[in-house]
């Protein structure tokens, strides 16, 4: 069983004094789920799964119900807390009167994060359990110094074909074909059919239409008026779509960086996966990525996903960018911390020169598949 980022934090929370609502979210399959059953069994406390109505029921916001719930439980688990959102009445009372510890998580901030979830401003912290980050896998593989880059160099290529949801990522015994197959059913049952059944949109053709739209432009600003055009569809469906794919961790946004509101280059943002083997899914390619056309796009989005997971494991203030100029020229990356300190990345397959065009004072990197590692750390730690 690989060990976890985010099982430091759960522990730290379980052994102090505070008892505010402890959040995780993340995809499903991510290995929530399991870290709940994990903790379960360690302190012998059932998990209430709010996909069965039937949990529901212990968490009216009655004193009698909640009295009953806190005597037999001295840790309360939550698996998929999105779907009954009126139980944060329930964790508001559970926090003020009843100062019992609550672990929570959740596949989807969306539903959960409307007028019920502000009803307990102050009264919870968020973390996330994301798909396999390369320094959780470093972590549960110690290995001499003299092997760590013919190792990088073997995790960059698999993580770039298979992506890192645990179970693909943990099954050694598992065929290539295999893999494939797992991840076919990830997207198929996950990715799709639950996520259209829980938001009961009306299409998932359409859905799966728009991901494989956005996959096989990596890298590149995405137009929904151009998708939209393109499927027979309207901008507002295609943008609806779009926003509970990144709200439910299966796309990650950049905005364009502005460095004057008046003159906005570009109102497009650039779409990655957060996870490259969902992606190669959607688009049926599970070549070397030597073989590739797409191996630029494939290096790109594996660099924002491992910034993006080590910004939420490390629970950064920061924001993520890219930059473009009136004249086409651009950079992949700008991490903006909350003093305003900038770092600029440039993401290049190869080590050949980057040019550095970023007009704020900042800090340029150049990204390549020989430093990705210590470069994608120095970026979400360094303001730290």
């Amino acid at each position: 069983m690989l060990k976890r980022v985010i099982e430091d934090k759960i522990e730290k929370y379980l052994q102090g004094e505070d008892y505010k609502t402890f959040y995780i979210w993340g995809p499903r399959r991510s290995g929530k789920t399991t870290l709940l059953k994990q903790l379960s069994k360690k302190l012998h406390v059932p998990v209430f799964n709010f996909d069965f109505s039937s949990d529901h029921e212990r968490f009216t916001p009655a004193r009698d119900t909640l009295e009953k719930l806190v005597a037999e439980n001295h840790i309360i688990l939550i698996d998929e807390v999105q779907n009954y959102p009126e139980a944060t009445v329930a964790l508001k009372l559970l926090h003020d009167e009843f100062k019992v510890k609550v672990i929570a998580t959740g596949s989807s901030e969306l539903k959960q994060k409307g007028k019920e979830f502000d009803s307990q401003a102050g009264r919870f912290t968020e973390h996330y359990c994301l798909p396999l980050s390369i320094f959780e896998i470093k972590a549960n593989s110690p290995l001499p110094a003299y092997e760590e880059k013919a190792f990088e160099k073997r995790l960059l290529e698999t993580l770039q074909i298979f992506g890192s949801y645990p179970e693909v990522y943990a099954s050694g015994t598992h065929s290539n074909d295999e893999k494939v197959e797992l991840l076919e059913n990830i997207t198929d049952t996950y990715v799709l059919k639950d996520i259209v059944d829980i938001y009961e949109l009306k299409n998932q053709k359409l859905a799966k239409d728009i991901l494989t739209k956005i996959a096989l432009q990596l890298g590149s600003e995405v137009s929904i008026r151009e998708i939209a055009s393109s499927l027979g569809s309207n901008g507002i469906t295609v943008a609806n779509y779009i926003e509970i794919f990144i709200k439910n961790y299966i796309l990650i946004a950049l905005p364009s960086f502005k460095t004057n509101a008046r003159r906005v280059v570009s109102e497009n943002r650039k779409l990655y996966f957060y996870d490259l083997g969902i992606r190669n899914a959607l688009v049926k390619d599970f070549r070397e990525t030597r073989l590739r056309p797409d191996q630029g796009g494939l290096f790109e989005n594996f660099v924002i996903i491992e910034i993006e997971k080590q910004r939420r494991n490390t629970n950064a203030k920061q924001t993520l960018y890219f930059y473009r100029e009136y004249g086409g020229r651009e950079i992949d990356v700008i991490v903006e911390d909350y003093k305003k300190n900038y770092t600029a990345l440039e993401i290049k397959i190869t080590g050949e020169k980057a040019k550095d065009i970023f007009p704020l004072p900042h800090k340029f990197t150049a990204i390549n598949t020989a430093n990705y590692g210590e470069v994608i750390t120095n970026a979400v730690t360094q303001f730290d």
